[in-house]
């Protein structure tokens, strides 16, 4: 491959692109520059020139018209091997461009602000970038194209090697990266303008996901099967910051999703522990110390090795808490610094700080395609339900019966939920049968069951379960709704002397 002997470069992202200009020029890279980029290098002493002065025209249009000129783009088009391109070129006083060194702008950042106006949007969307980049790519036997400040060092390095040359091998990886970028940028842009005008409910006509990979995981659910990270926002659990511990898994980045969605609920501080996806303890309290404690008594034999969600920063009371026992992972908006240090010893221990992010749209894939639902946000207020019994819930067992409900939503279909207020007692997930899930999560409880309350995720198909839960103490019940057998359903919890009342709203979870 020939030496590179002429360069245009002009990047929204400044990272490192001084260094990586120096030293471009100091292997006799004649530079060629736009805007804010040529003042920053010649700011640094490093001769440049205008893209202006090359094409004879200047930045017109508050600055939307740059680079896109026959002397810019046939530059870097023209294909070297071919005579009657490099006769073009000749006739028309064209030198030839063999590196692009473009990134755009930032059109991302700009969406995500909240508020961000139409006029705003469309004010970052460019097209002079793309263009170079696009163009570049095409045309990668010749002209190398870099679109990312990560790449300069291994750049630099080759070059320093190869006598001022990039192999062919590094041209075809740098367009294939290339064009990864503009397509993601064209699909960021199309993705966020569709939004503009619709409903926040509605979902998109073309699912179009662009997610670069974080990290290559271990395995999978299991040894065999590969896995790996990717991200999208920037937020959430991808996003977490991983402040201890060694690398996470698969089922611990699955469990550590569930137990922030389950403490994300409260408002007062929340403490959950998961396992497999469902939460074996549960509860809110005046003090995170004191949440944990009770959601760890639901089921210490299952929280052993589980993963810890909190809503509030842990502080060294619950830190001490937590060291008492085997927890695989922990995730939070922050941790004091004593809780760090008592976390810290535990040298396996994965600790997060998770920053926030809102849910999205919730994908799931299946043989040939993908599902696609909005987040189950629902939240759930006393005015919504409807008393179907002859006894009201007393305070007392309303308080139990929210909480359940909150929990419920987290729970694996059939989900069952007992509760008092502010705490788990028994947890029945994921059974065929309904009635199944009241007996396991009786059969669960460490804790007595008398006057707890249950939660039911989906209706009561028959009068078993209602049935099943009095005879363990059960004296309120909230469920949606909508049996056949409602009637039946309440004649039983009437009859058995329980309070029940209707939500009208199912919160399946398969």
């Amino acid at each position: 491959m020939p030496t590179i002997k002429r360069a245009l470069i002009s990047v929204t992202d400044k990272t490192g692109v001084l260094e990586f200009a120096r030293r471009l020029h100091e292997f006799g890279v004649e530079l060629i520059s736009t805007g804010g980029t040529a003042r920053l290098l010649r700011e640094g002493g490093i001769e440049v020139r205008d893209v202006s002065e090359i094409t004879g025209f200047p930045e017109m249009l508050d600055g939307r018209v740059k680079t896109m000129h026959p002397r810019i783009t046939g530059g870097i088009l023209a294909m070297r091997g071919k005579p009657e391109h490099m006769q073009a070129l000749a006739e028309h006083s064209i030198t030839p461009i063999d590196m692009v060194v473009v990134n755009l702008y930032q059109f991302e950042k700009a969406a995500a602000r909240a508020g961000a106006e139409l006029s705003e949007l469309i004010e970052n969307i460019d097209i002079g970038g793309p263009t170079m980049i696009r163009s570049a790519a095409k045309n990668y036997q010749d002209v190398a194209v870099v679109v990312s400040p990560c790449d300069y060092t291994a750049i630099l390095e080759e070059m320093a090697s190869g006598g001022g040359a990039l192999s062919l091998e590094t041209h075809w990886r740098l367009a294939l990266k290339a064009f990864q970028t503009t397509a993601g940028y064209d699909r960021a842009i199309s993705a966020r303008l569709a939004a503009v005008n619709q409903p926040e409910a509605a979902l998109p006509p073309v699912l179009d996901v662009r997610a670069p990979k974080l990290a290559d995981l271990r395995y999978g659910e299991n040894p065999h099967q590969p896995a790996a990270l990717y991200g999208t926002r920037g937020e959430g659990i991808a996003g977490a910051e991983q402040l201890h511990g060694k690398e996470l898994s698969y089922n611990n980045l699955v469990d550590l999703e569930a137990a922030w969605q389950l403490v994300r609920e409260f408002d007062a501080p929340a403490s959950a522990i998961i396992k497999h996806t469902n939460p074996c303890g549960c509860a809110e309290q005046s003090s995170l110390a004191e949440g944990y404690r009770k959601a760890f008594a639901c089921d210490p034999a299952s929280a052993f090795g589980g993963v810890l969600g909190f809503n509030r920063p842990v502080d060294k009371e619950t830190a001490q808490e937590i060291a008492k026992t085997f927890t695989e992972a922990i995730i939070a908006p922050d941790y004091a610094p004593e809780a760090l240090e008592i976390l810290r010893a535990k040298k396996n221990l994965r600790l997060l700080r998770i920053a926030g992010g809102e849910p999205g749209l919730v994908v799931k894939s299946i043989t040939g395609g993908f599902l696609v639902q909005g987040p189950d946000v629902h939240r759930l207020s006393r005015a919504d339900c409807q008393l179907r019994t002859r006894r009201a819930p007393t305070e007392e067992e309303w308080a139990g019966l929210e909480f359940a409900w909150k929990v419920t939503k987290h729970v694996k279909s059939n989900a069952i939920v007992y509760a008092r207020a502010g705490q788990t007692v028994g947890v029945g997930a994921g059974q065929m049968s309904r009635v199944d899930s009241v007996k396991i999560g009786a059969m669960k409880a460490v804790l007595p069951l008398a006057g707890t309350v249950i939660g039911s995720d989906a209706f009561f198909p028959f009068p078993d379960g209602i049935e099943e839960a009095a005879k363990h103490g059960v004296t309120a019940v909230i469920q949606p709704g909508g049996s056949v057998r409602d009637a039946e359903v309440i004649a039983a919890a009437d009859r058995l002397g329980l309070a029940m009342v209707f939500t009208g709203v199912r919160h399946f979870r398969h």
